[in-house]
């Protein structure tokens, strides 16, 4: 016996409240851009520069003595705050410290690190430094421009890839769905303000391939479908290429969040924040290869030229394999 968690043949109408679908998206993107505007990200050690130092101990954190033990050094802004995770033990109570980047440093320094270390070990006796990582302020603001570069250049490959394969209607149709993704994904950790470090930039590019491959599986069909049903409206074309391919797109969105749903709750908080925008990009990618890329093909149309014969309908490029 199988387990069917969608049918083999649906025939849902996505496209009877295309523009209102469309209205919510570009709302969502208002608010999300606003949100960045507004208040920005809540950058990690990699993006502001400085240090962040995690440690271990027996005794609760009382984060009050941390910050009085430390307040002597002037060090500026200090964060610090308490991890929780399930699979922490009653001895091990964990603790995060980011200290910001010193005006007059490039680079952290070593003696600034120990006489950190030096006062909260006179604070809380058994105390274990676990880990210790450091950015400069010079490298942090380069690796926010290598990271935005990355992210328009793997877009931009998107839109020439997608233009070749198919044609210019799709590459837009596809490139407004990933710039939709991308946006509500930071949108999200500017609202909630979520450490923004290099792992969440990981994850974009990783959502960016995500959501490029639900998209080109539904516009594969749609081509197929454009060359079998020459005379039916594109609107009806579309719902059945996306209705044939539902079963395919909603089990794969599952498995996946089922896996990323154990690591969340599982995994520690080190990949959390990764972890999180990857559930996050996976649910607006399978809504934005429906809602969005779908429904801006159905707004722009496609040419539908049938006086060339089917193996190169749509585009002298076609036939390219994925």
């Amino acid at each position: 016996m199988r387990l069917k968690l969608v049918p083999s043949e649906t025939s849902f109408d996505f496209f009877a409240r295309w523009k209102l679908w469309l209205g919510i998206s570009g709302v969502m993107v208002i608010v999300a851009l606003g949100s960045f505007m507004l208040q920005g990200l809540n950058y990690g050690i990699d993006f502001r520069g400085g240090t962040t130092i995690r440690t271990e101990s027996a005794q609760p954190v009382d984060i009050g003595v941390y910050r009085d033990a430390i307040a002597v050094l002037e060090l500026g802004d200090v964060s610090i705050t308490e991890v929780f995770d399930p699979n922490f033990g009653p001895d091990q109570n964990v603790a995060m410290i980011r200290i910001q980047a010193q005006d007059d440093q490039e680079a952290v320094s070593v003696e600034l690190i120990t006489a950190v270390e030096e006062a909260i070990a006179n604070a809380v006796p058994d105390i274990q430094f676990l880990s210790v990582e450091s950015v400069g302020p010079k490298v942090s603001g380069e690796l926010i421009q290598t990271a935005a570069i990355a992210v328009v250049l793997a877009i931009g490959a998107v839109l020439i890839y997608i233009w070749l394969r198919f044609e210019w209607q799709f590459a837009v149709g596809a490139v407004l769905a990933l710039v939709h993704d991308v946006v509500l994904t930071i949108g999200i950790f500017s609202e909630l303000q979520i450490r923004f470090d290099l792992a969440i930039i990981a994850a974009l590019l990783t959502i960016v391939g995500y959501s490029l491959n639900d998209t080109v599986v539904v516009f594969d069909r749609v081509r197929e479908n454009l060359r079998k049903y020459k005379k039916r409206p594109l609107k009806e074309v579309l719902n059945l290429s996306i209705n044939e391919t539902l079963s395919r797109t909603f089990m794969t969105s599952v498995t996946t969040l089922l896996a990323l749903i154990a690591l969340f709750v599982l995994g520690g908080d080190v990949i959390r924040g990764f972890v999180f925008a990857m559930i996050w990009g996976v649910i607006v990618g399978t809504y934005s290869s429906i809602f969005v890329a779908s429904a801006a093909l159905l707004y722009m149309g496609v040419k539908r030229d049938w006086s060339k014969p089917d193996n190169t309908t749509g585009n002298q490029f076609a036939d390219i394999d994925a």
